[in-house]
């Protein structure tokens, strides 16, 4: 009984050297473990760079001129790229969201035509409303 409470503590505490017999049991208990193991049984879910998609809303869509209007959440945007008025940087960078984001625009060549910035009431930038024609 002793032996094999030493046998669980040897176990718990990592403790058997580098090399035995042991040692290489458990470490390849360990690799098969980590590559059998289905990702569902963790709920491990693959996150997108860090940006969410959800910040991006169509609101407004003019089919007759091929027009829409999308609402960009400003937190998309990198902090140095947010601006108070439109820029060429700020175009690129939207047009790379909408591209990414949006799945009517993947692989659709489109134009980002008028940038409006709508701030909060403390004067930051909330959102941008993005004119797209297609």
């Amino acid at each position: 009984m002793r032996s094999a409470w030493q046998g669980i503590l040897h176990i718990l505490f990592w403790s058997y050297d580098r090399g035995s017999w042991p040692y290489d049991v458990m470490v390849i208990g360990i690799v098969v473990f980590v590559l059998l193991t289905p990702r569902r049984l963790f709920h491990d879910q693959p996150q997108r760079a860090g940006l969410p998609t959800t910040d991006v809303q169509l609101i407004a869509e003019d089919a007759g001129n091929s027009q829409r209007t999308y609402r960009v959440d400003a937190a998309m945007l990198p902090l140095p790229k947010r601006s108070t008025h439109p820029t060429p940087e700020l175009e690129r960078e939207t047009h790379d969201i909408l591209g990414r984001t949006v799945d009517d625009l993947k692989g659709h060549s489109f134009q980002v035509w008028r940038i409006d910035p709508v701030p909060n009431p403390n004067g930051s930038i909330a959102y941008y409303d993005v004119f797209v024609k297609w």
